[in-house]
C-alpha cells in the first residue's frame, strides 16, 4: 500500500475519520490513577510529537511496525517513525495513532489507547500506597507478586512523579474481587521510565506466590542531613522576625501552613536564642521577596535544625508571601508567662518566670479579665479561666497571688498583686487558662465546624462549614483529593478520601463561604487551607464541593459473593428509596447494568444519545430509534458503563468502543414497532466489559414471562429530562406497568402485543414518565422471592412528556428473546 498511489477517495475518508475523532475524549479521570502517558493524551514530546511506548489502538488492535507500511516513513521524515510499532502523530494530529490489521486482515488505522500501561494504586490508606493495577487492552488488572522487589516499586513510584521512591509490598488477591491478573512476573532494573519498559512474563493461568498481588508504598525523597542557614528579618529586634532559609544559593521564606510554636522553638534553638518561642503567621513581620522555599513544616520541637522537621520537598508549596511564617524568640525576663500541660501553647496551667525559676499563680481573686491580659501577652486574641485539674499539678513554687487586672495592661506584671512568693495557697488552687487559638495576626480560625450533607451515609456528602452562625458550602474550584483528605481527617475518618465536585451530592441552599481551597493533604484542619476571605467567590451552588471518606472500604455483600460467569440482576439492597419526571437521584452503583450510548468526537465526554442496558459482558440492549439521527455506523459511538454523575469520572467508570450495532430487521424509522437494537462492545474471547460490583448485567425475562402489574417493584432509570433540565446524575423513578386494555385506550391503533406501557395509574396523581434523553433505557422489575432484577421493557415512545394522563411506551423484551439470543449467540 503506497501512500503516493492512494486514491483521493481513500485520503478523503481518512481525513473525515480524523475529523470525526479528533475531539474525542478518553472519558476517564486521569487524576485518579498514575498516568505515565499524559504526553500521549496531549501529544507532547520532542518538537511537539509523541515519543512514548503505547502500541495498542482504542479498539484493541496491536499496532503494526511503521516500516511494514510502504512509503509512510519517507512521507514523514524525522517524525519518530522507524523500525518499531509505537504510536506516533507524525502529521501533527491532536492524538497519536498507528496502523493495524483489522479482522479481515486489511491494513487499517486507529487512534491509540492512551490509557494503555497506566497504573493505579488500590486499597491503600493513602494515594501513595496500595496494590498495583495496570491498564492493558481495555481492562484493569493486577500483577503477581512473584519476584516483586524494591526495583519494581521504584519504577511504579517514579511514574507517580519526580521526588518519590518506593518500597515493594504485597496484597492478598482475594481483596481485589473480580480483578484480572495481567503479568506473572516483572523484572525491572529500577532505571526504567515506566513499567511497560521492564522485562515481564505474561500471566498464563499459573499460581501467584502465596496468592498475593504486587503492591507498593511511595514516599518523598529525604533531604540531605546538613544544617541550612536561617535568619530573622523584618522584626523590631534581633529576637523576632520573618523566618528566612538559605537554599540553592538564595534566601527564601517559609509558608505558614501548619506553622506553630513547636516550629518556632526549633528555629530559636538553631539561632542560639533562648527564651520563649512563639510562632507568627500571615506575614506578621511583613511579606518577604524571592522564593517560598518550604511549606507544611511540622516540627515536634525536639529537632536541632529546621531541615530535620517533616515538611514538603524544597520549593513545593501553594502559598504567597502574604503567608510568610515568623517567630519571636523572646528572652526570659521576670514576668514572662507560659501555659503548661495542654494540647498546645494556647492552653494549660499558668506559669510565670521570676528569679531564674518558673512558678504558678494562685487563683484567689482571679477573673476572666486577668486571663484576657495573659492571653494577649502570649499573642492570642482572647481567653478564659478553666479548671487546672486536667493539666496536672505543679512541683515548683507559687509565685503570685491576689492578682487583679483592669484589662488594659500589656502584661501580668502591670496588674496589682501581692509581692513575689507571698501567698496562702496550695497547688490545688493554681490558675489555668484556655486562650482562643486564633492569633492576633491576620488569618482565619484554626478550626471550623464542618459537616457532610446529602450523602448516602454518614461518611460522604456535600461539605458545609459554619461561619458567622450560618452553614454554607465550598466552591469546587481547584477541589482535589488532597482537600478531601483534610476534611475526612478533621471528621475522624482515617481511610482513603475522594473529592467530588459539580454538586455531586446536590446543591446547597445557604451562602457559598469559600473558594479556591488549597490543601496539600497533611493539614490538621480545613481552615489551614483557606487562602482568601470568606464570601469571596465566583461560583454557583452547581459547583458545590463534596467528599467521600473511607472510600472503597464498604462493598455490597451480595455482590462480593457472586461469580462473574453467573451474575445477573443483582444490585445493592438500599433501604432509602429515591425517585426522570417524578423521580430523584438514584443511589450510586444502585443500577449496575445501566449504560449510556454517547457520540464519539463531540465536545467534552461525548453527547448523550440514549440509555442502554448491559445484558452480558459484550452486549447492551437499547432502542433502534436511537440511531435515526446520526446513523448506525459503529465508529460514531461509544458505550459508557459504571456512570453516575456525567461530569465526575468514577474509579469504576469505563468507556468502550462499539464493534457493531444490530437493528431489528423489521424496524422502520417512520414507525414505532420493533424498536429494539443490540450494541456489541469491542473485546476479545467473549469478554468485553470488565465486571465489578458497580458493573453487572441485568437478567433477561423468560419467553412468556409477564411484567408484574400494578404495584410491582418496577423502576425506570436514566439521565433524561427532570422537568427542569437534563440531569447530571442518574435518575430513578418507581413506575407501574399498566394493563393491555388501559394501554390500548391511550394509544388506539398504535399499541400492539410487542409493547408495554407504564406510568402512573389513572387514579394516581403522580407525574412519572421517561422523557427525551432516557430513550433506550431500561424498565426493570424485581422478581419475587429474591429472583433478581429483570428487564421487561426498553424505553421507546409516548405522546408527550410530563403529562399526567400520558404513560410511556416500552418495547416488550420477552417478545424478542429468540432474536436477542440469535444475535448474541447465547
Amino acid at each position: 500500500m503506497k501512500w503516493a498511489n492512494m486514491s483521493p477517495l481513500f485520503v478523503t475518508v481518512v481525513s473525515v475519520l480524523f475529523a470525526l475523532s479528533v475531539s474525542g475524549s478518553l472519558g476517564s479521570d486521569t487524576s485518579s490513577f498514575i498516568q505515565p502517558f499524559n504526553d500521549c493524551i496531549h501529544s507532547r514530546g520532542k518538537a511537539g510529537f509523541y515519543q512514548g511506548s503505547v502500541d495498542v489502538t482504542e479498539s484493541g488492535g496491536k499496532c503494526m511496525n511503521w516500516s511494514e507500511v510502504p512509503g509512510v516513513t519517507s512521507r514523514y521524515p524525522g517524525k519518530g517513525l522507524g523500525d518499531h510499532n509505537f504510536c506516533r502523530n507524525p502529521d501533527g494530529r491532536i492524538r497519536p495513532w498507528c496502523f493495524f490489521r483489522n479482522e479481515r486482515g486489511r491494513i487499517d488505522w486507529g487512534y491509540c489507547d492512551c490509557k494503555q500501561g497506566s497504573m493505579r494504586l488500590q486499597g491503600g490508606r493513602s494515594r501513595l500506597e496500595g496494590a498495583v493495577e495496570v491498564y492493558l487492552n481495555g481492562v484493569w488488572g493486577s500483577i503477581c507478586s512473584n519476584s516483586w522487589d524494591d526495583r519494581d516499586a521504584a519504577v511504579v513510584c517514579k511514574q507517580l512523579g519526580q521526588g518519590f521512591k518506593g518500597s515493594a509490598r504485597v496484597s492478598a488477591l482475594s481483596r481485589l474481587g473480580f480483578s484480572t491478573v495481567h503479568w506473572q512476573a516483572v523484572e525491572c532494573s529500577g532505571e526504567e521510565g515506566d513499567l511497560l519498559q521492564c522485562p515481564k512474563t505474561v500471566w498464563n493461568g499459573g499460581q501467584c506466590s502465596q496468592r498475593q498481588a504486587a503492591a507498593v508504598t511511595c514516599r518523598p525523597q529525604e533531604e540531605d542531613a546538613g544544617f541550612v542557614p536561617v535568619r530573622l528579618s523584618g522584626g523590631s529586634s534581633q529576637y523576632e522576625g520573618r523566618v528566612e532559609v538559605y537554599h540553592s544559593g538564595q534566601w527564601g521564606t517559609i509558608c505558614d501552613d501548619q506553622w506553630d510554636d513547636s516550629d518556632a522553638e526549633v528555629v530559636c534553638r538553631q539561632l542560639g536564642l533562648g527564651g520563649m518561642a512563639r510562632a507568627w503567621v500571615g506575614a506578621f513581620f511583613g511579606p518577604g521577596s524571592g522564593s517560598v522555599v518550604l511549606d507544611e513544616v511540622r516540627c515536634t520541637g525536639n529537632e536541632l535544625s529546621i531541615e530535620q522537621c517533616p515538611k514538603n520537598a524544597w520549593g513545593e508549596h501553594n502559598c504567597a508571601h502574604t503567608e510568610d511564617a515568623g517567630v519571636a524568640c523572646t528572652p526570659l525576663t521576670d514576668g514572662s508567662v507560659r501555659l503548661v500541660g495542654g494540647a498546645g501553647g494556647f492552653e494549660g496551667r499558668l506559669e510565670v518566670y521570676y528569679g531564674g525559676k518558673w512558678g504558678t499563680v494562685c487563683d484567689d481573686g482571679w477573673t476572666d479579665t486577668n486571663s484576657q491580659v495573659v492571653c494577649r501577652q502570649l499573642g492570642y486574641r482572647s481567653g478564659e479561666s478553666v479548671s487546672s485539674v486536667r493539666f496536672g499539678e505543679s512541683l515548683g513554687p507559687i509565685l503570685l497571688d491576689d492578682v487583679s487586672c483592669s484589662g488594659k495592661e500589656p502584661a501580668i506584671t502591670h496588674c496589682t498583686k501581692k509581692e513575689w512568693l507571698k501567698h496562702d495557697c496550695t497547688h490545688t488552687e493554681d490558675v489555668a487558662i484556655s486562650c482562643n487559638p486564633e492569633r492576633t495576626g491576620p488569618g482565619v480560625p484554626t478550626s471550623l465546624p464542618i459537616r457532610l450533607v446529602g450523602g448516602e451515609n454518614t461518611h460522604e456528602g456535600r461539605v458545609e462549614i459554619l461561619v458567622g452562625s450560618q452553614w454554607g458550602t465550598i466552591c469546587d474550584d481547584g477541589w482535589t483529593d488532597r482537600d478531601a483528605e483534610v476534611v475526612c481527617r478533621q471528621l475522624g475518618y482515617s481511610g482513603l478520601a475522594k473529592a467530588r465536585n459539580m454538586a455531586y451530592f446536590g446543591e446547597g441552599q445557604g451562602p457559598i463561604h469559600v473558594d479556591n481551597i488549597k490543601c496539600t493533604g497533611v493539614e490538621r484542619s480545613l481552615s489551614d487551607c483557606i487562602k482568601q476571605p470568606f464570601g469571596m467567590h465566583n461560583c454557583r451552588h452547581s459547583e458545590d464541593a463534596g467528599v467521600i471518606c473511607n472510600y472503597g472500604q464498604q462493598h455490597d455483600g451480595v455482590l462480593s459473593e457472586a461469580k462473574e460467569a453467573a451474575v445477573c440482576g443483582l444490585r445493592p439492597a438500599h433501604t432509602r428509596q429515591k425517585r426522570i419526571i417524578g423521580g430523584q437521584n438514584s443511589l450510586r452503583g444502585g443500577w449496575p447494568w445501566q449504560a449510556a450510548i454517547r457520540l464519539r468526537g463531540s465536545q467534552s465526554d461525548g453527547r448523550l444519545v440514549c440509555g442502554a442496558t448491559l445484558i452480558n459482558s459484550c452486549w447492551a440492549l437499547t432502542a433502534a430509534h436511537c440511531f435515526k439521527r446520526y446513523g448506525n455506523s459503529s465508529r460514531l459511538y461509544k458505550v459508557r458503563v459504571g456512570d453516575y454523575h456525567t461530569l465526575v469520572p468514577e474509579d469504576f467508570e469505563e468507556e468502550y468502543a462499539v464493534e457493531k450495532i444490530v437493528l431489528h430487521g423489521r424496524y422502520h424509522s417512520h414507525g414505532n414497532d420493533y424498536d429494539l437494537a443490540l450494541v456489541r462492545m469491542s473485546g476479545r474471547g467473549g469478554a468485553c466489559v470488565s465486571l465489578s460490583h458497580h458493573v453487572l448485567p441485568v437478567c433477561l425475562p423468560a419467553r412468556r414471562e409477564r411484567a408484574p402489574r400494578g404495584t410491582g417493584n418496577c423502576y425506570i432509570t436514566g439521565w433524561g429530562d427532570t422537568g427542569r433540565a437534563y440531569s447530571k446524575t442518574l435518575q430513578q423513578a418507581a413506575i407501574s406497568v399498566l394493563g393491555k386494555r388501559e394501554c390500548e385506550l391511550h394509544f388506539a391503533g398504535t399499541f400492539n402485543k410487542r409493547m408495554l406501557c407504564a406510568g402512573a395509574p389513572s387514579d394516581d396523581h403522580r407525574r412519572v414518565d421517561s422523557c427525551r434523553g432516557d430513550s433506550g433505557g431500561p424498565l426493570v422489575c424485581e422478581r419475587p422471592a429474591g429472583g433478581g432484577w429483570v428487564i421487561y421493557g426498553v424505553t421507546s415512545w409516548g405522546h408527550a412528556c410530563r403529562l399526567h394522563d400520558s404513560p410511556g411506551v416500552y418495547t416488550k423484551v420477552s417478545a424478542f428473546l429468540p432474536w436477542i439470543k440469535k444475535v448474541t449467540g447465547q
